[in-house]
């Protein structure tokens, strides 16, 4: 029979199948290894307790014992010097440490039998709780990976909705406006220019035709 009831919401037993519907595994193994540290420390505190009282029962049994023997030795020193009313004196005690020595004797062996039944029951705990410790650990490291992944595939997934060629197109698209845009301007400046030009050989010709005109008709007044 168990020294102490287990109070666990979550045993070993119950644990992988709660984990299997688990969305926080380390969350639920986090739970179990502050029920049973605190079962630990209840049963420590209990095996504490129970070592104390069989060191009692121990010292009575020892008691008992030492003082049978010597009533005993002291009954036969009683006998030896005729002091017959001595002797049974001392058998009469020695008969109630007999009593004392059976009853102390199997309190101490059930005291015993439990103590040992607890510390392997504490040895089991601190068992589980290493064990469950390192699958916490195992699947700690798991959900940082998937953590991980999830953030990589989200930079990734960012990545690829960029059309790498299409922007190249955009790009391209963009600087070739310009360039057109730079060609209509030195087009347009060099059409300008050249109708300039032209207005200034226009200019030109209209000048000599005045200067001949006048000329022709500075010549007619001197002829008059």
């Amino acid at each position: 029979m168990s020294v102490f009831r287990r109070v666990r919401d979550i045993t070993v037993a119950t644990l992988n199948e709660r984990l299997e519907q688990a969305q926080n595994p380390v969350q639920l193994i986090d739970q179990f290894l502050v029920e049973t540290r605190q079962e630990i420390a209840e049963a420590e505190k209990l095996h504490h307790q129970y070592s104390g009282h069989t060191r009692q029962l121990k010292q009575q049994v020892d008691h008992a014992s030492t003082m049978l023997s010597k009533r005993e030795e002291q009954a036969l020193l009683a006998l030896k010097a005729g002091e017959e009313h001595l002797a049974k004196l001392a058998l009469q005690e020695k008969l109630l440490y007999e009593e004392k020595l059976e009853q102390y004797s199997d309190l101490y062996s059930q005291s015993l039998e439990a103590l040992n039944q607890l510390e392997a029951q504490m040895n089991e705990l601190k068992t589980e709780y290493q064990a469950v410790y390192n699958k916490r650990q195992y699947y700690y490291a798991r959900m940082e990976t998937l953590r991980l992944q999830q953030r990589m595939n989200q930079r990734m997934g960012s990545y690829g909705t960029q059309d790498v060629p299409k922007m190249f197109n955009r790009l391209e698209d963009r600087v070739s406006d310009m360039e057109w845009e730079a060609r209509s301007l030195r087009d347009l400046r060099k059409a300008g220019q050249d109708l300039f030009n032209q207005a200034g050989t226009a200019i030109q010709s209209t000048l000599e035709q005045e200067l001949a005109r006048l000329k022709q008709k500075l010549n007619k007044r001197g002829e008059e």
